[in-house]
């Protein structure tokens, strides 16, 4: 990864004429893409206050002919570009933040904030967006309208999404933007592809707490108590013979109990037990019924065994859903500009989340995987994302680069 960065194999001209030169200038702007990537891996920041990522951002756009503004409520940065004459507007997003993980890469550009690694590839995401403005700033004088570039703290948990929506971003034109894409970097694809999907392309993403409440006493004479324990413990597989019976297999569902907490010693029944974990699902009709029959199950369970059940649901991200249309225009562009090759239709969706989804639910657009194994590594071995040992192929950001701006100019010719 400290090598020069590397071309990836078989990247051919574009075989559009409208997008003749886009892929070679992503290639030409490699050098700031992987400098900025680098300066934004060291020095990692959480949540929605990312002061120093901002600034970073903030200096490399300083010099482009652009409209820029600051978030109120997080660390969120706009850019508007116009372009020659009017036309709609479009949105590009990348996400700032980074995990709350112990770096074990050996890179010479590790992280250098104690407990905090860019482990989910968003200091790659930042410099893709940056180079893309580069470039579309110097291809301004083809396109009528304007690119929204959206740089967006707090992704990881932190709702960052919908606090940039409620502070105008999809406005910031002026206008309402018309179409929007995401790309988001995987290590365990093959480098330099673009996938993406129709529909459905990743969960939504809820935290189940359950608090279960008996009667504790002494382990030695559990007749005289109410114990929570074989109640909570029966609740995983209840719940889990719910999602096999109560949830389609083709509008499918996960939950995962995660942790399993109970008393204090050997000898006590304690008066509580407790359960956490995930709700997954990939259409908000069955995030609705999962939340329903959780509940039912769990207080259900709990009355069997003469204890009662306090269930709390956390809501996170919603269902992120792809535009077709859009979808099949991303596909196509990555087609022209990258070649067949780097373009994928995925086969399922994957049970992830991404706040991304606030954006789709009230613009058509795409979130889509961008391919960036490690050289010499096979995908399905490679560390995956949110791992601390996860590498990104930087050569895989000049496709990267080159969609981005291929999406804008297509949206706007």
């Amino acid at each position: 990864m400290d090598a020069a960065p590397r071309k990836p194999a078989g990247s051919g001209p574009a075989a559009d004429t409208r997008f003749a030169g886009v892929l070679q200038a992503a290639r030409t702007l490699q050098p700031h893409t992987v400098a900025l990537r680098r300066q934004v891996h060291r020095r990692p920041e959480r949540g929605l206050h990312l002061p120093a990522t901002q600034a970073a951002v903030l200096h490399a756009l300083q010099e482009l002919p652009l409209r820029v503004t600051t978030g109120a409520k997080l660390s969120s940065v706009v850019a508007v570009l116009d372009g020659a004459r009017p036309g709609p507007a479009v949105l590009l997003r990348a996400d700032m933040d980074a995990l709350p993980l112990v770096e074990e890469t050996g890179l010479a550009f590790a992280s250098t904030t104690e407990g905090t690694m860019h482990a989910c590839g968003h200091d790659t995401h930042v410099a893709m967006l940056v180079s893309a403005a580069r470039l579309l700033c110097n291809w301004r004088h083809t396109f009528g309208g304007q690119v929204v570039f959206m740089f967006q703290p707090g992704e990881e948990g932190h709702h960052g999404g919908l606090y940039m929506i409620d502070e105008g971003v999809l406005d910031a034109a002026g206008q309402r933007v018309g179409k929007a894409l995401a790309l988001h970097i995987t290590s365990t694809l093959r480098s330099g592809v673009l996938q993406t999907r129709l529909g459905p392309i990743m969960a939504s993403s809820d935290v189940l707490r359950v608090r279960v409440t008996g009667r504790g006493g002494h382990a030695a004479m559990p007749q005289d108590t109410v114990d929570p324990v074989p109640a909570a413990a029966a609740m995983v597989g209840a719940l889990q013979t719910m999602i096999g019976r109560r949830v389609s297999a083709f509008d499918p569902s996960v939950i995962s109990v995660t942790r399993i907490a109970a008393g204090t010693t050997n000898n006590v029944i304690p008066e509580t037990a407790e359960l956490e974990g995930t709700i997954r699902a990939l259409s908000e009709d069955t995030r609705t019924l999962v939340h329903r029959e959780v509940r039912r199950v769990c207080e259900h369970v709990a009355a069997a065994h003469g204890c009662t059940a306090t269930v709390d649901i956390d809501l996170g991200y919603p269902v992120t859903v792809n535009d077709e249309a859009v979808g099949r225009q991303v596909i196509d562009l990555a087609r022209l500009v990258l070649g067949h090759r780097y373009a994928e239709l995925m086969a399922s969706p994957s049970m992830g989340a991404e706040d991304f989804a606030y954006v789709l639910r009230q613009v058509p657009g795409v979130l889509a995987f961008l391919g960036a194994c490690p050289p010499g590594t096979r995908p399905s071995e490679a560390a995956p994302n949110h791992s601390s040992r996860v590498l990104f192929d930087e050569a895989a950001m000049e496709h990267g680069v080159a969609l981005y701006a291929a999406f804008a100019l297509d949206a706007l010719r």
